[in-house]
């Protein structure tokens, strides 16, 4: 049976200061508990928890289409820097996929984590050694092989 996914994610981060992305990836489908246990760690651990879609669209309601796409990577900088601690804790990181914005969200929470270990919620699944968001022939679907970071998930045995 797996670990409660709030204890998957307090055991990594204990392993996260050890890589060079100090990034923790909570792999689920929507309704599998990703929420509640970043909820359940900020409440031990005080680390902040942002709410990424809320904060970020707040942020880039007066911006051009063009603008939003080359200021969301300071945008979400700033939010993180602002936050206290050195873990911080996303939720909600939909807005990341949005292929007008034309990121890679994956090397955006790769660079985050260079100064402080980021936890991030992903709505998807593991599939073998690859982590996918949305469905193949979606226009935000998304393949990673999982390395370099690491993944707590309802799916995986740890």
């Amino acid at each position: 049976m797996a670990k409660p996914l709030a204890d998957q994610i307090i055991h990594k981060l204990r392993k996260a200061c050890e890589l060079y992305h100090r990034l923790i990836l909570i792999v689920g489908q929507t309704g599998s508990g990703k929420t509640k246990a970043l909820r359940e760690v900020s409440t031990s651990t005080s680390a902040p928890l942002i709410n990424v879609n809320l904060d970020l669209s707040r942020r880039m309601l007066e911006l051009t289409e063009r603008q939003r796409a080359l200021q969301l990577p300071l945008l979400l900088r700033d939010m993180v820097n602002k936050a206290t601690g050195e873990v911080v804790l996303l939720d909600n990181i939909e807005i990341l996929f949005d292929i007008s914005l034309k990121q890679d969200p994956l090397r955006l929470l790769q660079g985050l984590s260079r100064n402080k270990t980021v936890v991030a919620a992903w709505n998807g699944s593991i599939d073998g050694d690859h982590m996918i968001y949305a469905v193949p022939d979606h226009p935000e679907y998304r393949r990673y092989m999982v390395r370099d970071f690491l993944v707590a998930s309802p799916e995986v045995m740890t």
